[in-house]
């Protein structure tokens, strides 16, 4: 029998984008799937519009919270919940491509890779092509992801059956990172990163990443309170994430006609 994929996508006030991401996981070549929707009590018609989706699909399924806790904690519950033999995560703006699930499934068996992610394009609030790509690292160390985060969320994946269900300290942001970091600890052996971009990227006008002053903040407490690293650690390790941040991982961003 083919391996059952949980995919862990937390929804807050997310009624614009959310009917799209949820087609984007219905319309996978790939079907042995699961859909854990975490509603952070949405204001809006989140769950209005996930409704239909819950009434059709059986293998649609949504968990809500008691109380707004942000992201980790959503997907944390996600992670908790979930039966499959991998865990893959999808933001609630963000889409996957129709064959994503089939060819990340087929890059890890062959060669016994714990986690895999892959390139993925960005797209405006529109769902336009910005032209823009993010190359994924071929091979990822625990090492390298130190310096910064190379792990797209969207696209990435780990395995259950060799590294059980792996959650996060809970941060408010960059928690992913955390949680790839922890993975591929946890496994020994790099991570796969899949040339081919499988998944759309959102670029959000008040997305995080848009926002270098917060970007510097929430990096920080991943060294300092997620890793526990002593203050003056968790100093050097930013030195060296601005480092590898501005003068190598921006040379992964490539326009469509580069990769």
């Amino acid at each position: 029998m083919s391996s059952l994929v949980s995919i862990i996508t937390p929804m807050y006030n997310s009624e614009v984008f959310i009917s799209e991401t949820i087609n984007s996981v219905v319309n996978q070549s790939y079907k042995n799937w699961e859909l854990l929707l975490v509603d952070d009590c949405s204001t809006d018609n989140t769950l209005k519009i996930v409704q239909p989706f819950l009434e059709e699909f059986n293998n649609i399924i949504l968990l809500k919270n008691k109380k707004n806790s942000g992201a980790a904690i959503s997907r944390n519950k996600g992670i908790e919940a979930a039966n499959g033999d991998f865990i893959a995560f999808l933001d609630a703006d963000d889409l996957w491509k129709p064959n994503k699930l089939e060819v990340q499934l087929q890059y890890m068996g062959p060669d016994d890779f714990d986690v895999s992610f892959s390139s993925y394009e960005q797209i405006n609030e529109v769902g336009e092509l910005l032209n823009k790509k993010v190359r994924a690292l071929e091979l990822l160390t625990y090492k390298k992801l130190l310096k910064s985060n190379y792990i797209g969320n969207l696209t990435g994946m780990y395995s259950v059956k060799s590294l059980n269900r792996i959650t996060t300290p809970n941060l408010r942001k960059r928690q992913d990172w955390l949680l790839w970091l922890l993975a591929i600890e946890k496994s020994g052996k790099p991570a796969k990163g899949i040339q081919e971009p499988l998944a759309y990227y959102r670029v959000r006008d008040n997305s995080i990443s848009s926002n270098k002053l917060d970007l510097l903040k929430y990096n920080y407490w991943v060294y300092r309170k997620g890793l526990g690293y002593s203050t003056m650690k968790s100093v050097f390790s930013m030195i060296v994430f601005l480092k590898e941040h501005f003068f190598v991982k921006s040379k992964q961003v490539v326009t469509t006609n580069e990769i």
